[in-house]
């Protein structure tokens, strides 16, 4: 089996310039709000002339959503590795695990997280699929699968939560959700999805400088949030999540 060759010089020097490009989108972005998200004003930020860069990405919303694709894939994967590395044996950990990953991603990459979560680039249309939406899924099922390993501990402390169906939930996640944990019920995924909100809550209004106004340590804020949230799923936060890196 041949070795793969190392890209030759124009590749290297596209996919430079593809970074830099993305990389002066995030910080127009940060500088003046989603909507300064434009392929005309990164070309005047780069000394490049508009045609170049369209050379690049044929449209503004083509770069979005490349964009949406790295930052989103690059926090999942933050997160992932995070709870990866606590046992399968300790879930509150892996949960704490996960939570303040995603917290410290979000400090690192505040533009990526406005992105993604915050307010949506005007105009812009989501494709049906791309990286972006896998990576949402990736997020999901991965959430899903830190309240499986709850279930039904979590269950007992939520009986007096509604009933759902799989049909009140998006198609695509719904039937990933059944394939992937075979058993478990819709209230595992409307569970799910509130776990993921107070994960993303405080984070929210810590980007957005919300929180730092009103609270001197919003990682402690954040910590015991997170820890009455595993409480509320009948599990210990455990050994495994008392490293936390802070990016302040």
């Amino acid at each position: 089996m041949s070795e793969q060759q190392p890209p030759n010089r124009r590749a290297r020097l596209r996919e430079q310039t593809t970074a830099e490009i993305k990389a002066t989108a995030l910080e127009l972005m940060a500088a003046g709000g989603p909507d300064a998200i434009a392929l005309r004003a990164i070309a005047r930020e780069m000394g490049m002339t508009a045609g170049a860069v369209y050379s690049y990405f044929a449209t503004r919303d083509d770069l979005v959503t490349t964009l949406i694709g790295d930052v989103y894939t690059a926090a999942v994967a933050s997160a992932e590795s995070a709870r990866d590395a606590v046992s399968d044996a300790d879930p509150g950990a892996r949960i704490m695990a996960w939570a303040l990953a995603m917290r410290g991603w979000a400090l690192e990459n505040p533009e990526g997280f406005r992105l993604v979560y915050g307010d949506p680039v005007p105009g812009y249309q989501a494709p049906e699929e791309g990286a972006g939406k896998e990576a949402e899924l990736r997020a999901c099922t991965g959430l899903l699968d830190l309240v499986a390993a709850a279930w039904p501990t979590a269950a007992a402390l939520q009986s007096d939560s509604r009933r759902y169906e799989w049909t009140d939930f998006d198609p695509v996640l719904a039937a990933h959700a059944q394939a992937d944990f075979p058993g478990l019920p819709p209230e595992a995924l409307a569970l799910t999805l509130r776990v993921w909100g107070r994960m993303h809550g405080l984070v929210a209004l810590e980007i957005y400088g919300h929180l730092r106004a009103l609270a001197h340590d919003p990682a402690a804020v954040y910590r015991d949030e997170m820890e009455d949230l595993v409480a509320s799923l009948g599990l210990g936060a455990g050994a495994g999540a008392e490293t936390e890196t802070e990016t302040e």
